[in-house]
């Protein structure tokens, strides 16, 4: 079987639209679907006794837990362990889920391990009533053994969402688990304040078992102090990422951002900390006891042994905080989907955008890709990002090409949890809400609309704002020809209003392009399919 195989066989795991809503609707019983987990994993030829020697570490969190495990895989791997590392989404090819020493797995070896793992759960599934794992428990599953059969050294586990009944917490015995910074997310999942959030991501704390987390509004704090009192675990609050560096020169990080200040210094106290249990601490991250009783404390810093810390400065993790520079134009890609996560992106984007803007000697355009999905509002997220005063903006479902509409998806990139009619409406909805935000406001009438492969090319000459049937499609658009990866714009979109052709001289013209891409991680990640076409190869 070929690669694409496998991926299309996954894919038949997906629950579409509407089981997705019912199974949402059956969360009151969580701790059957924890129960479902272990079945399936002992279905699959593993136990859960068997996972305690992953070593694992476990991370939930709302904002920055992907970014925490990648410091932490990378400081690891730096140091000669073999690392294994599961996250979610993928942004390109499903196999970037699942990682060994920092790498996607290879087509080959995820193929193996895919039809071993299924065929395991197919050929049982008649005595369980038919049933099979979704998509993201199949992919958990799947991760446990190739990182048992690759003999990983530790293996770092993303949780997917929320924390007590995600699948990734059938894990007994974790060395060390970390909690990221809180925001409200996923609310008819978690619930909708911050607090029930927070205890729910509490729920991976073990008993015995040291956990961290960053510093965090006090509603939330008081919650997980209250969690890890009652599970019986130590709970220790990182400091600042300051208190590493005095005496001497600055960390340098990898990731981009002053927010991911927060996830490096979380990283680095998992790290410690999971050294020290393994009784290999003192060459590595510095030396000290653990501090720790069943109550929350604040863990003091610690000297790095060198202040270029290699582990924090040779981190990647494409689509966060990411710059691309191709010719003229410079793509600023962040997977930002929360409130907080958006602040934290405006931030960075202002900065690096103001930095390179006083190098550019002529006309600076600044255009917004945006796109939101599932129940985020997505009027609130674009309030947040109207103040780096975009010269317009532009809305494109995560379609990668407009062939998606009548030809098959590419296989990783296939998402049955949303209907066409939804992902459009999601795109109208939200040039709406720019147009309120400018003054305009409403939705633009049918006449208004120029229909391609099912799905509206949209232009107004009134307002800074284009919806496009693609991802392609907008790319080349905003790009004008000028991006030497990408092709040309659809010159049927400049004839639909003299006001088009306008905004596309003025992007022709421009000395630089800045161009932020964010709202979803499935909108970067079809982004950069097309900014760097290797990933997908």
């Amino acid at each position: 079987m070929e690669y694409q195989d496998a991926v299309r066989a996954l894919n038949s795991l997906q629950t579409n639209a509407s089981a997705l809503e019912h199974t949402c609707e059956g969360r009151s019983q969580p701790q059957v679907q924890l129960q479902a987990m272990r079945d399936f994993l002992r279905r699959s030829g593993l136990t859960v006794e068997d996972l305690d020697s992953l070593n694992i570490i476990h991370v939930a969190g709302t904002k920055g837990k992907g970014s925490t495990c990648a410091f932490t895989e990378r400081i690891l791997r730096n140091y000669g362990f073999r690392t294994g590392f599961y996250s979610s989404p993928h942004l390109v090819q499903v196999r970037e889920r699942v990682r060994i020493d920092g790498q996607p797995i290879g087509k080959e070896l995820f193929t193996k391990y895919f039809w071993s793992v299924y065929g395991q759960l197919d050929e049982s599934k008649d005595a369980y009533g038919g049933s099979m794992p979704s998509y993201f428990r199949f992919l958990t599953l799947l991760a446990f053994h190739v990182f048992l059969q690759e003999k990983v050294d530790v293996a770092v586990i993303e949780v997917g969402i929320g924390g007590a009944y995600d699948c990734t917490n059938i894990i007994r015995k974790p060395w060390v688990c970390g909690i990221s910074s809180l925001g409200i997310d996923h609310t008819s999942i978690l619930g909708d304040t911050i607090e029930k959030i927070a205890w729910q991501k509490a729920g991976i704390l073990k008993p015995g078992v040291p956990a961290f987390t960053v510093a965090q509004p006090p509603g939330p704090m008081v919650v997980l102090r209250e969690r890890a009192r009652e599970i019986g675990c130590p709970l220790l609050v990182c400091p600042e990422l300051d208190e590493y560096e005095s005496p001497g020169p600055p960390l340098r990080l990898g990731l981009a951002g002053h927010h991911q200040r927060s996830n490096a210094t979380l990283a680095l106290q998992l790290c410690r900390n999971w050294l020290q249990r393994r009784g290999i601490l003192g060459m590595y991250l510095g030396e000290g006891p653990l501090c720790g009783d069943l109550h929350i404390i604040l863990t003091p810093g610690f000297h790095c042994r060198s202040a270029r810390h290699p582990g924090l400065a040779e981190t990647e993790w494409p689509g966060r905080s990411h710059t691309i520079r191709h010719g003229p134009l410079t793509y600023f890609l962040d997977g930002a989907h929360t409130t907080g996560s958006v602040l934290a992106c405006v931030r960075w984007f202002r900065k690096e955008a103001a930095t390179l803007e006083r190098t550019v000697g002529g006309p600076v355009v600044r255009v917004l890709l945006f796109n939101a999905t599932g129940e985020r509002d997505s009027g609130a997220l674009l309030k947040l990002l109207w103040p780096c005063h975009f010269d317009f903006a532009v809305f494109c479902p995560n379609l990668t090409e407009s062939s998606c509409l009548i030809l098959p998806f590419p296989a990783d990139q296939q998402n049955f949890n949303v209907t066409l009619e939804n992902m459009l409406t999601r795109c109208l909805d939200s040039q709406s809400s720019w147009r309120t935000l400018s003054g305009r406001g409403g939705r633009l009438a049918d006449d208004q609309l120029v229909f391609q492969n099912q799905l509206p090319l949209v232009a107004e000459q009134r307002t800074d704002s284009l919806v496009f049937p693609c991802i392609l499609s907008a790319l080349q658009w905003i790009s004008q020809g000028r991006d030497p990866v990408l092709g040309v714009p659809d010159q049927r979109v400049a004839a639909v209003q003299p006001g088009v052709a306008a905004r596309a001289q003025a992007l022709q013209e421009a000395a630089s392009i800045q161009v932020l891409i964010t709202g979803s991680l499935y909108l970067v990640g079809g982004a950069l399919t097309h900014l760097v076409p290797s990933l997908a190869s």
